[in-house]
């Protein structure tokens, strides 16, 4: 049997003591360096294949590799000490550590190759504005438009692809939100990490092994409503949930605010269409729905390895009913 380490050693290459993330060797053993060190936002593990880090500027090879077998420990005692359980029957789960890390496992062989985990980290500090600005963020579009859709209260969807940067961009934007107003958010695994006072943080909960207990998006969105919120916030819109929130900021609820997953602005609709159809809304309903309840789409991108806000958009109803996306200058 594998017994933790106390302590992890500074392995060269790394972060230095400096710049480390304050987490527990214990929790992640053999990964526990590559998790502490401050530049790094992803781990990937595959068992018996090898490790990879992201450190901004794409995947990188890292140690240290390790055996099927060991991979397999060790995802097993991260999904638990997240409070879920992994095996044969349930062999993909998603949860999270501490203040934002977030673990994903696939277990082989449904992983072919060897088990998978994946593990998603927050910069050491919460993401701010002025943070994003000195990273280069606001090169294409002014810091300012983001600062205004903020203060006008507007409707914000923000959308890129994987790792672009969507729920940085969103906590930061949100951490620019008055300290006097109650902020709810509603997510499938808690990322949103914001620096504000009031902030009440809502985490979908998927069914036990007997099949009871699931708390899905489209409920917690509808429980949000309930608890008096200022800015009313869903994570990532993968599902039907996408109806609860257009209806949600089609009643009164302005200043909220969403994310959704499309790979350049022009895809908005698409994937916006898309969920839709998973609601039951036809694409003329969701156009109608989605033009009244979001004024700005800030589209966020991966480039040179950096992230930045590449694009801003309003969305229309066409000339045929249905969703159309326009790209914009600036916030009027």
């Amino acid at each position: 049997m594998h017994r933790h380490r106390a302590h992890t050693p500074f392995l060269p290459g790394t972060a230095s003591p400096a710049r480390r993330r304050d987490v527990s060797a214990a929790d992640f053993e053999e990964l526990a360096a590559l998790v502490g060190d401050a530049a790094v936002t992803d781990v990937l593990v595959v068992g018996g294949t090898g490790t990879w880090v992201d450190r901004g500027s794409g995947l990188e090879r890292a140690g240290p590799e390790l055996p099927e077998s060991r991979v397999r420990e060790l995802a097993t005692e991260l999904v638990a000490r997240g409070g879920r359980h992994v095996d044969e029957t349930t062999p993909c789960v998603d949860v999270r550590h501490g203040d934002g890390i977030r673990v994903h496992v696939v277990l082989a062989p449904v992983s072919v190759g060897g088990t998978a985990v994946s593990i998603r980290l927050p910069r050491p500090a919460p993401p701010t504005l002025s943070s994003l600005e000195r990273s280069g963020t606001f090169a294409r579009v002014p810091r300012s438009v983001v600062e205004r859709a903020v203060e006008r209260r507007r409707n914000v969807l923000v959308t890129g692809a994987t790792g672009s940067g969507k729920t940085t961009m969103l906590a930061a934007m949100l951490g620019a939100v008055p300290h006097d107003e109650r902020i709810v958010t509603v997510e499938d695994v808690a990322e949103l990490r914001i620096e504000h006072p009031h902030v009440v943080r809502l985490e979908a909960r998927q069914a036990n092994a007997e099949g009871a207990g699931a708390l899905g998006l489209d409920r917690l969105v509808r429980e949000a409503l309930r608890m008096r919120p200022d800015r009313i916030v869903v994570g990532e819109c993968r599902g039907a949930e996408v109806r609860e929130l257009l209806s949600a900021l089609n009643t009164g609820h302005d200043g909220g605010a969403g994310t959704v997953h499309a790979n350049g602005l022009g895809d908005v609709v698409a994937r916006l269409e898309a969920l839709g159809a998973l609601a039951g809304l036809g694409p003329e309903a969701l156009a109608r729905q989605a033009v009244s309840a979001f004024d700005l789409v800030l589209h966020v991108e991966r480039r040179g390895g950096g992230r930045r806000l590449g694009a801003v958009g309003s969305l229309r109803v066409g000339a045929d009913g249905r969703l159309d996306v326009r790209p914009v200058d600036r916030l009027r």
